[in-house]
């Protein structure tokens, strides 16, 4: 008689055969939201807030101390890395940007000293300044996921945007220009190829 009574154990079992699958499904949904996500407007808690107060090393010169206080705005101030392919593809912009007269400084973010030096020689130096972020201790008080990321700083040291992702004559017609005009800058690409 013991035979035709189903114990709890043998129901338990049965759950446990669907386990994986719920596990999966769940998973795979988060998969999906995350690939639908756009990167770029990811938050900022640093919007509309000076940048933290730093001092590091130049990147072309160690003994060279630069701070907070020398990033003067209205000006981008630029998160790269050697290690980056994506800053790679939006270094000839900056690098078009700087020679149109836009300040630009950059936060060279957990990098190798050398290779990064040797990278702007080769391929140009479009910054005023050049942090060297070993640690990336500047960039975590930033808020920088990775790179490149590139902020937009006002005239007061104010954080007004954070564009992520790369910066080339499109974002920087559709997205960061137009803020830019709004700080009271110019059009640097204005009728010049």
């Amino acid at each position: 008689m013991t035979g035709n009574i189903p114990n709890a154990s043998h129901k338990k079992s049965k759950w446990v055969l669907f386990l994986p699958l719920v596990v999966f499904v769940a998973l795979a949904g988060i998969f999906m939201l995350a690939l639908k996500s756009d990167p770029s407007l990811l938050p900022s808690a640093k919007l509309d807030k000076t940048l933290p107060p730093f001092r590091l090393p130049g990147l072309l010169n160690a003994e060279e101390m630069i701070t907070h206080t020398d990033i003067r705005g209205p000006a981008l101030f630029n998160v790269w890395a050697t290690w980056c392919p994506s800053c790679q593809v939006e270094h000839p912009t900056l690098v078009k940007l700087a020679g149109f007269g836009i300040p630009i400084y950059g936060l060279n973010y957990k990098d190798v000293r050398s290779a990064a030096s040797k990278y702007l020689e080769i391929h140009g130096n479009p910054y005023i300044k050049n942090v060297f972020d070993e640690a990336g201790d500047l960039g975590l008080d930033m808020g920088v996921y990775g790179a490149p990321e590139t902020f937009l700083i006002d005239a007061n040291g104010i954080i007004r945007h954070r564009h992520v992702g790369v910066v080339d004559e499109k974002a920087w017609r559709e997205v960061i220009w137009p803020l830019w005009q709004a700080m009271g800058g110019f059009d640097p690409m204005q009728g010049k190829s």
